[in-house]
């Protein structure tokens, strides 16, 4: 008794581990068929309703950046002037890698626009 039940179920699980092997081909089969014919895309021609309002918010950005970039600039020269006159070295190491922040930020719109971002 105990061997026919085991043959049985060995039987049925045969039967299932073909089935699930038959479908994991034919989803492979029609992936790999998806994958490689080519497609056909009509675009719109004209791109600049969607880009437009992505380049209005990069020159916005920039420009911010530009404007602080150039105050931090303005603010850390003259922390640089009072530094140098009262000779203190550790705020003239201060206000030096301050201006260079703002120097960086004040031309970061002039990179990105050399990077043709």
């Amino acid at each position: 008794m105990k061997t026919k039940i085991i043959r049985e179920t060995m039987a049925g699980k045969g039967k299932l581990s073909g089935i699930k092997r038959a479908v994991t081909v034919f989803c492979g089969a029609i992936c790999y068929a998806v994958k490689t014919v080519p497609m056909t895309v009509f675009a719109a021609e004209g791109t600049g309703a969607i880009t437009q309002p992505l380049d209005n918010l990069k020159t916005l950005v920039t420009a911010v950046i530009g404007a602080v970039g150039v105050i931090i600039l303005a603010k850390n020269v003259m922390e640089f002037a009072q530094a140098y006159q009262q000779q203190d070295s550790s705020t003239m190491n201060s206000a030096l890698k301050g201006i260079v922040a703002g120097v960086i930020m004040a031309g970061i719109s002039t990179v990105l626009t050399f990077l043709g971002f």
